[in-house]
């Protein structure tokens, strides 16, 4: 059996994983709260980012150690179809991509900081996909709040896109946020929750490993998963 065989059935494999989630009860650290556990003052004080860049699982865990950031949610967004299930997102039946929801502190950590996180942590030059996850719903999308947050999106990309570091255009989506569904309970930090899961090991660990090194300076204190 060749090598190129051998790569396809790898990603083969890691997509069942990202597709068929299994539930497991061991956990580590949870590192962000729940969106509904947050004061109304504490809310006051956080600003929200909403980006799409592939399985949300891997970007969850990754936002998830960064600081300033004080909670993150998994969910759905950039389609019309209400109410949208990961069954249907999952097997490509809405517009919707898988995406993360962040609450964070404009004080502790900026907007473009939080764009450099997440470009650098993902493949923008991958058109309806990321690594071994295939189709719309694992698109790379920056899903922007207000005009602020267009500028600074549309001038990073415009940036990242001729500075030379890719050798293909960067097709991530620049979109006007709508609408956040949040996705079900066994979703919400995945990463913690299922350590062992063989997608997590073979492709988000290395993901967060990547935000580690590259971002020592973004890491939150006392984080060592």
């Amino acid at each position: 059996m060749n090598s190129n065989v051998l790569v396809v059935l790898f990603f083969a494999l890691t997509a069942v994983y990202c597709t068929t989630p299994s539930q497991n009860t061991q956990t580590s650290e949870i590192l962000t709260v729940s969106p509904a556990s947050l004061t109304e003052e504490e809310k006051a004080q956080l600003d929200t980012a909403t980006f799409a860049g592939g399985c949300f699982w891997c970007t969850e865990a990754v936002f998830e150690r960064t600081k300033g950031v004080k909670s993150v949610v998994s969910g759905y967004t950039g389609g019309i179809q209400k109410n949208p299930t990961y069954k249907q997102v999952s097997a490509g039946m809405t517009d919707h991509a898988e995406a993360v929801q962040i609450y964070y502190d404009p004080e502790v950590i900026t907007y473009q900081q939080l764009l450099e996180v997440f470009f650098g942590t993902m493949d923008p030059t991958q058109l309806n996909r990321q690594g071994p996850d295939v189709g719309e719903q694992y698109r790379s999308a920056v899903f922007y709040h207000d005009a602020e947050q267009q500028s600074l999106a549309k001038n990073y990309m415009e940036k990242l896109d001729s500075s030379g570091k890719y050798n293909k255009p960067i097709v991530t989506q620049l979109v006007s946020y709508e609408k956040f569904w949040i996705a079900e309970d066994y979703h919400q930090d995945y990463y913690e929750l299922n350590p062992g899961n063989p997608y997590i090991q073979s492709v988000a660990k290395p993901k967060v490993k990547k935000f580690k090194k590259n971002y020592p300076e973004l890491l939150k204190d006392n984080v060592t998963s």
